[in-house]
């Protein structure tokens, strides 16, 4: 029987984690008085902030960190990402696949998620305050999911969040261009000029901002998920498995992955060039976390992965509709009403997904 690093199960929990952790954060980071994260760009000011909440706690803190760290939820989502593609594309006997026909395809996909949660947002947009001013070149961009290229992207994306839409297109494009069935060092090549980009840029510059909101922020956890799903695609290393270790040893083997990790995100975020390879860094906690779950939890992180694409696409709506409580009323009670509702929504939402025919290949 083949080894493997990470089944089916433990990918669908990672993704369901990495979905609670972003829905959370688009949360608590609209929050004013909220400790404000460092994702596109590097500010000093954000990691004093930080500092301060956890030198002087008070009730607010999960709060506080969910807004900072929150958003790695979408390195571990990249790394999926990359780590399903070879998985399901590069097979030595499977039939060598065009580039139109992949692009066409990976598009096509993702438009079913984003046209029926971009739809329901502008409705809900449209009749709560703080309505966004739309203009048509902007949906256009929006739709065909090249808005990221675009000057000052954090002003014209709404909801914020479907960036990511842009992004993953990219990365589809790059993939299959540069990347499908290449040698390994081609992947390590790519992710090392994507870093060396990312070096010299000024850490509150809008030159990085634009950078990360492209396919070039994002290649180091993409990048890692395509390198091991090649390693382990045949046979994984006894020392990536722990198969020569007892249950118990295992099982301390990614406790202590874990505690080093979440040890090394903390301490790496007050640093620009360590910032930078934190994406790794959660990857590997978050593999560790599901590897040290218990069943029931693990399962419960499974059905969350299971709609998570269509959480992703409807927290949005849930957030414009409560983001009101926590202004006005109380935190916690907006965050509970928008956790319930969001997870009614994207069951709802997965059923109209559902029903939109899907592209082939």
């Amino acid at each position: 029987m083949r080894n493997e690093l990470l089944t089916r199960e433990e990918c669908t929990a990672m993704r369901g984690i990495a979905i609670l952790s972003i829905m959370l954060h688009n949360y608590c980071h609209f929050i004013g008085r909220i400790v404000k994260e460092n994702e596109y760009q590097f500010f000093t000011s954000n990691n004093e902030g930080l500092w301060r909440v956890l030198t002087h706690p008070d009730t607010l803190l999960p709060v506080h960190l969910l807004s900072y760290f929150g958003h790695y939820g979408v390195p571990v989502f990249l790394f999926l990402s990359g780590f399903g593609l070879v998985m399901k594309y590069e097979h030595k006997t499977q039939e060598r696949i065009g580039v139109v026909p992949f692009v066409r395809y990976n598009y096509l996909k993702l438009l079913r998620m984003l046209i029926v949660g971009f739809t329901l947002f502008v409705i809900v947009d449209v009749v709560t305050p703080g309505r966004f001013q739309y203009h048509w070149d902007n949906v256009i961009a929006q739709l065909l999911m090249y808005i990221n290229v675009l000057p000052t992207p954090d002003k014209i994306i709404w909801p914020g969040i479907y960036w990511f839409f842009g992004l993953m297109i990219e990365l589809y494009i790059v993939y299959r261009l540069l990347l499908y069935r290449q040698k390994s060092w081609a992947v390590v090549l790519l992710v090392a000029v994507c870093w060396l980009l990312q070096v010299f840029c000024d850490p509150e510059g809008e030159t990085l901002n634009r950078l990360r909101y492209n396919f070039i922020g994002g290649m180091l956890p993409f990048g890692a998920g395509i390198l091991l799903a090649r390693v382990t695609r045949n046979e994984t290393p006894a020392f990536l498995t722990g198969n020569s270790h007892s249950p118990y040893g295992k099982l301390l083997v990614w406790l202590g992955s874990l505690l080093v990790c979440m040890i090394l995100v903390f301490v790496m975020c007050f640093n620009y060039q360590s910032w930078l390879w934190i994406p790794l860094l959660v990857v590997i906690g978050t593999i560790a976390l599901v590897k040290t779950m218990p069943q029931w939890l693990l399962s419960l992180c499974v059905w969350f992965g299971g709609i998570s694409a269509a959480m992703f696409v409807a927290h949005p709506i849930a957030r414009k509709l409560f983001i009101s409580v926590a202004l006005r009323q109380d935190i916690y009670d907006g965050l509970m009403l928008y956790v319930v509702v969001t997870i009614a929504l994207s069951w709802a939402v997965k059923k109209v997904i559902d029903h939109i025919p899907s592209s082939r290949l």
